[in-house]
Order: C-alpha cells, then structure tokens, then sequence
C-alpha cells in the first residue's frame, strides 16, 4: 500500500439551485467589486465554506446567485459557499429602489489536503448495488430534511462545539482511493470517547433521527432556521426526536461509531440548504 499527500485548491464553481422568485438587474455583477452593494453588511469574509449572516433593512429584498433570501424582522439573512465556489453574485432592492443593486464578488480559495491511497481491495472502495441503493434512499431522507426553510433565526446566535475532543477529521480534506477520487469530507470531525455527550451548538428544531443508517449509523438533523441545519452522525445514542425544540446547549445524545467509522468519533457537518459549509468557521477554530 502506497499512501501519498498533497495539497490543492480546487476552482470549480459552485452550482445552487435556481429558485428565482423575481426579478433582478444583473449586469453590474459581471464586473468584479470589493465591497457588498450599499444597503447591506456581512459578517464573516467571503471564502469557500464559509457560512455568511448578513443584515439589510427588514423590508429588503435579497439574492444571491439569483436565489432569493428570507430576510428577518431584525434585517438578517444568511447563505452559504461551497467548498469550491469562487465567486458569487448578491443583490439587494431596498423599498425605495427602483431596480436592485448588484455585485459580483470573489470568493478566497483554501487549501485542502488531498491524501491518495493504492491497493485497496475493491470492495472496500466501492459499495455494492444492495447498498448503493440503501445508501441513495438514506441520502434521498437526509436531503429532505435539508430543504426546510423556516423563519426561526437561530442561525444568527452564536455558536458552540458540539462536543470536546481532538480535531481528527477537517473540511475539504479528500481521498484518493485505488486512483478513484472519493467525495471530500464536508464536516468536522471531533474525536470523544464513546459515550460522551453531544449538544446542541445552537438552537433549532429536530428535523431527521434515524436509528442505522449504512455510512453514517445514528444521525440526527436540527434545522437552525432559513436553510440553515446541522447533521451529527455516528451517535451511540440518540436523545432527542423529530419535531422537538432544542436550545443551545442542548443535549442531544452520545459519541460512538456507528455506521463506517474507524473510531468513535462525531463528525458535525453543517449545511444552507444542498450546500455544506466549514463548521469550523462558525466555531472561530480556523
């Protein structure tokens, strides 16, 4: 077995899905700027994977990439980038525009370690056709509980780890398997010890608790509101259910190694909608 390491960016644009409920001048996006347009604040710097919260007035209208935003009573919003997006085109129209106003805005690439492995059974790098299908459908209910859009702003609090222990596994890192590039880890990895608790990092509702799972054994969903939710998979044990109101803090279960998993661990991925962004970014561990 030969194991190799590298480092690269990857420059691929990333594609949301186009829910344009009206209409937006877009003209002036295609020339870059260096700021947001007027009218609005962001909170975070624009770079692959981060989740960004802005704030507008309450009454504003709110895109980006031609996907329209909910905009909250205080103002606030909130989108994500994806892993290799960079650039991305937000506008706003305030009540007294007549058209919205637009900018195209470069996204700052990251580095992300790329670790290639050879000679590999086959089997372990490709599931058979039994569990390709069980892993589509569990893939099909996880992506269901990620098209909610509820008006709760939890997303907007500040949030907290999830659980205590060493950073064993980080956005963006990729595998190369047998030559066969594998999807890149689209979370954080925090290794406990099995049995030790998991919380909430921030408010929401459980949206998704499923009990076996094939790749990520227990997994529970909590939708922080607009898009925003956090998934945790690999739980020894579950503590909440579907429909119920968690605060930051929350407990929501315990560490193990349920599903595909080497070690107990709780991997935290974090999503705005079908995008996954860097949890560590939110948590300030980068």
């Amino acid at each position: 077995m030969v194991v190799t390491r590298a480092l690269g960016s990857h420059q691929n644009m990333c594609i949301v899905k186009n829910l344009v409920l009206w209409s937006f001048v877009l003209a002036s996006a295609h020339t870059a700027a260096k700021e947001p347009p007027s009218g609005i604040t962001l909170d975070a710097p624009l770079r692959q994977g981060q989740l960004v919260v802005g704030t507008t007035a309450a009454d504003a209208r709110v895109s980006v990439d031609q996907r329209n935003l909910r905009v909250d009573a205080q103002g606030q919003f909130v989108f994500g980038l994806g892993r290799d997006q960079t650039r991305v085109a937000l506008c706003v129209r305030l009540a007294d525009d007549v058209k919205a106003r637009c900018a195209g805005l470069a996204v700052s690439p990251r580095q992300y370690a790329i670790e290639r492995v050879n000679g590999l059974p086959p089997s372990t790098v490709t599931p058979n056709p039994v569990e390709q299908a069980r892993i589509q459908r569990e893939n099909a209910a996880i992506a269901k509980a990620r098209t909610r859009d509820d008006a709760r702003s939890d997303f907007a609090l500040p949030f907290v780890r999830p659980a205590s222990g060493r950073i064993s596994g980080v956005y963006g890192s990729q595998r190369v398997l047998n030559g066969e590039p594998k999807s890149p880890h689209m979370g954080l990895d925090i290794a406990g010890g099995a049995g030790a608790q998991i919380v909430a990092p921030a408010g929401g509702v459980v949206t998704l608790v499923h009990p076996d799972m094939l790749l990520t054994g227990q997994t529970v969903i909590l939708d922080h509101g607009h898009g925003v939710s956090s998934v945790f998979i690999h739980m020894q044990r579950t503590d909440v259910r579907e429909g119920q109101t968690l605060q930051g803090g929350d407990a929501i279960g315990a560490i193990g190694m349920t599903g595909r998993a080497s070690g107990p661990h709780l991997h935290w991925g974090l999503n705005w909608f079908d995008v996954k962004v860097d949890p560590a970014l939110i948590v300030n561990l980068k």
